[in-house]
Parts: C-alpha cells; sequence; structure tokens
C-alpha cells in the first residue's frame, strides 16, 4: 500500500516577474535538507487543489482521479544552498499542465508538498578549481545557475562565472537586477542576456536574437577577457533543447566534448522537456 504523502511545507512569498512565469520561496515544516547547487527537488499537489483561471480545462479523465493523489515534479532549486529558512524555484505555467495550474493558484501562506531531498548531477562538482564555467539558459533554466553565482561566486574568486540567459522580452528576464548588482561588484561575474523579440520590446536596449546566434557574432567573445577554450571553460546548458542542441555542435566545432559517464567532458546539459 502506497504511503499517503501530506503537505509539508508553505509559499512564504511570490514575485510574479511576468504573466505566466513566477518566483517562489517555499519554507518546509522541518529543517531544510542540504544540497548542491545546480540540484532539483520535487514539489507536489493533490489532484483536489484548484487550478488557476488562465488555465487550460482539465481532460475529464484526469479530473475523476482519486483526489488525494499527489501530483509531482521536478524543478531545480535556485537559492544559495547556504540558505536554511527557505528553498527557491523559478517556474513557468504550462497552462495545459497538472501541477503549475495549482501551484500558480496558491496564495501566501498555501499549503503544498515539498520532497524530502535533492538529487542531481548538474553542479559544478566535476569542473577542476582552475577551469571557468560558461552558464548557459533560456526561459526558467537559469534557476540552477542562480544557485550556483548566490553559493559559490565568493568561494572561487579565481573562477570566471560567465551567465548567458536568454528570453523572449526583457521582462522574462528573471533575476535580472540582482546579477547587473553583482556584476558591478564582483569581477568575476559577466552576465550576458538577450531577447528574440526585439520589435514589441521597445524599451530594451542590450541584445536581441537567440543565444547561438550571439556565439556566431562572436558577441559573447567579445564580453568574456578570456578565450572561450575547452582547456580553459567547462559549458553548461539549461533549457529549451533546440538551444542545447544547436549550442553543443557550434561548442563542437571549437573542441568542446559533451560529458558522459563513459567519456568526461567540458559540456553538461540539462534538458527541462
Amino acid at each position: 500500500m502506497t504511503r499517503r504523502l501530506d503537505y509539508n511545507a508553505t509559499v512564504s512569498q511570490r514575485v510574479d516577474v511576468s504573466p505566466g512565469l513566477s518566483i517562489f520561496r517555499v519554507v518546509p515544516d522541518d529543517p531544510l535538507f542540504d544540497f548542491t547547487p545546480g540540484q532539483y527537488t520535487v514539489l507536489g499537489m493533490r489532484r483536489d487543489a484548484s487550478r488557476i483561471e488562465a488555465s487550460d480545462p482539465e481532460p475529464e479523465e484526469k479530473a475523476q482521479r482519486n483526489p488525494d493523489e499527489m501530483i509531482r515534479r521536478a524543478y531545480s532549486i535556485a537559492s544559495s544552498s547556504q540558505e536554511k529558512e527557505y528553498i527557491e524555484f523559478y517556474i513557468t505555467l504550462v497552462r495545459s499542465g497538472e501541477l503549475t495550474p495549482r501551484l500558480f493558484h496558491l496564495p501566501i501562506g498555501g499549503r503544498l508538498y515539498l520532497g524530502p531531498k535533492a538529487t542531481g548531477l548538474f553542479t559544478l562538482d566535476k569542473v577542476h578549481d582552475e577551469k571557468h564555467v560558461l552558464l548557459i539558459a533560456t526561459g526558467t533554466g537559469l534557476a540552477p545557475y542562480v544557485s550556483m553565482v548566490r553559493t559559490q561566486l565568493h568561494d572561487y574568486p579565481q573562477r570566471l562565472f560567465v551567465v548567458v540567459h536568454g528570453a523572449r522580452h526583457s521582462w522574462d528576464l528573471a533575476y535580472r537586477d540582482e546579477l547587473r548588482s553583482l556584476q558591478r561588484y564582483c569581477p568575476n561575474l559577466r552576465y550576458i542576456p538577450s531577447i528574440t523579440d526585439g520589435k514589441t520590446d521597445f524599451t530594451w536596449k542590450g541584445n536581441i536574437g537567440r543565444i547561438q546566434t550571439l556565439f556566431e557574432n562572436n558577441i559573447v567573445n567579445k564580453e568574456v577577457p578570456i578565450e572561450i577554450t575547452p582547456d580553459q571553460f567547462n559549458v553548461f546548458l539549461c533549457g529549451n533543447p533546440a538551444m542545447i542542441e544547436g549550442m553543443i555542435h557550434l561548442l563542437e566545432e571549437k573542441g568542446f566534448q559533451k560529458d558522459s559517464r563513459n567519456q568526461p567532458g567540458q559540456i553538461h546539459v540539462e534538458e527541462y522537456w
């Protein structure tokens, strides 16, 4: 018999970055587990929880399932591993999904399920201390890098952290103010954002184009004071599979190799869908 899972955490804060994009802070009832920046854990809600009005109607066969069934999904952690009071997540609303329409309906103080541990190998543990890191993301794929920067930026002053983040609009670039502020005070951080819809985002004065285009046009190379080569950098890719596939192709042309259990390399991948 499967043990019934109960809610064991509370939403303490929520920041709506843009419609369908939010940052959630969750406080567990018990002491927070330890984790390594880059890892993920599970959030869950019961099927009888209310869904946000903006979501698509739930298929009847799913709506008729056991109302006590816990819908669980894995999300990367965005908070520092040194933070022991809460755990933070950067989440996009999937209107046809099962869990996020319920999560986005939660008020401050709302209850949910938080997994008992974190897991995952998408961390900086494999990177030698003398190597720099290029952290490339689209959308909410930025979350594990925020955790890495918040936790490890000051611990490795000799390591250059280059964060490249792509989104459709400038208002979708979560953590932009924080990363820009850190860049001003931390010489080992470079933050390079880009948007793809420059036609409707009239106020944006920064980079426009897909992440692959930034590399093809040497825009990233010009903003990084160290040559991006396999012997100096490890590259992390997180987010849209099309971006990941395109970047792997570009990086392999420059001599980078994808990391695997049998063949260590300089390209590390985490796909979000």
